[in-house]
């Protein structure tokens, strides 16, 4: 069985996961691990999904960003944050923020979905839109030196990679409780943080972590070919939170060696995911949250493992495209119905 093996050079391991999970206890919900007989039938083996979903903030990025904010906080002397993202980081930065009585400032792309950029106003963050991830990222340090606040960022942050391995922490561990040990454990990849924590996570025991990337934005496919982090320019994709343009270089030092491998899944696989969660499950993901499971159903069908965690890492979605990616299944009942009757 494939162990994970952390590179001495990333300076974090399995312990800075179970020590963000002792800060955060009482802070973040503990989300439910949910499980599903049909999931399981059409998988061939048995599939564990963390509901981060239902995580304060709509995403298992707030995990990250109040450990990361919190400490920022308890050291003293910050009186705000700056932050860049393509949606929830920046929301979970901006709530985490309020929670301590700082600014926040966050950097959204053009084309961000308005219902993050409206969570991130409403949780009083000051919102500046950019172009590009780079361009983003250079806006975020040009914020940054202007106000003298820190930026949090959404990848290269050892405590925000920390948080957001403890929702995976929480999944082994629960799965551990249940009899039911993981030998997989799959999180979709955008910048890399997630997928780097849950490596964390996972290290010292025989869990095979994987990576889950849109067609089109495989920046950490293309980087473990390379052995550097590759930039891409980002396809058009329904999941929207996997756009980054390249993977972290903190993440990439974790997943380089640490990542059993990566999946990547079209735009029809994640809308057949989704619609299998929403139907199924009656839980509401958002594309980015059901490429994991897209890619997890990819990885069962190899037949070597048998169990599969995924974690469903968040909710945040327009109405509008919910109806229209439900909408293709919801004719085909309608259609069959109406040919019964």
């Amino acid at each position: 069985m494939f162990r994970i093996d952390l590179p001495a050079q990333a300076g974090l391991g399995r312990a800075d996961v179970e020590e963000a999970a002792r800060w955060l206890a009482g802070q973040v919900v503990r989300t439910p691990v949910l499980h599903s007989p049909a999931v399981d039938r059409l998988a061939g083996v048995r599939v564990l999904m963390k509901a981060e979903n239902l995580q304060n903030g709509g995403s298992y990025k707030m995990r990250g960003a109040l450990l990361a904010v919190g400490r920022l906080a308890a050291a003293g002397g910050h009186g705000g944050v700056v932050a860049q993202s393509t949606g929830n980081h920046a929301v979970a930065v901006a709530l985490a923020a309020r929670r301590h009585g700082m600014a926040a400032t966050v950097v959204l792309p053009v084309d961000a979905a308005p219902t993050k950029v409206a969570r991130a106003r409403a949780a009083g963050a000051r919102v500046v839109v950019a172009g590009t991830a780079g361009e983003r990222l250079a806006v975020a340090r040009e914020l940054s030196e202007a106000t003298g606040h820190p930026v949090v960022d959404a990848y290269d942050h050892p405590d925000v990679i920390a948080g957001q391995g403890s929702a995976s922490l929480e999944l082994i561990e629960e799965a551990e409780r249940a009899g039911t040990p993981l030998d997989a454990l799959v999180l979709p990849v955008g910048g890399g943080g997630g997928a780097a924590g849950a490596c964390l996570a996972a290290a010292g025991r025989p869990i095979e972590v994987y990576g889950v990337e849109p067609v089109g934005c495989d920046s950490l496919a293309r980087s473990l070919a390379a052995g550097r982090p590759t930039p891409v320019a980002p396809a058009p994709t329904i999941a929207d939170g996997l756009r980054p343009s390249c993977v972290g270089e903190l993440p990439f030092a974790i997943l380089r060696t640490a990542v059993r491998g990566v999946v990547r899944v079209d735009d029809e696989e994640i809308a057949e995911a989704f619609r299998l969660l929403l139907l199924e499950l009656k839980v509401l993901a958002e594309p980015s949250a059901a490429a994991g499971l897209a890619g997890a159903l990819r990885i069962a069908a190899d037949g070597r493992h048998r169990t599969v965690g995924v974690v469903l890492t968040g909710g945040n979605i327009e109405a509008e495209l919910v109806a229209r990616l439900a909408a293709h299944r919801l004719a085909d009942i309608t259609s069959v119905e109406g040919m019964a009757a």
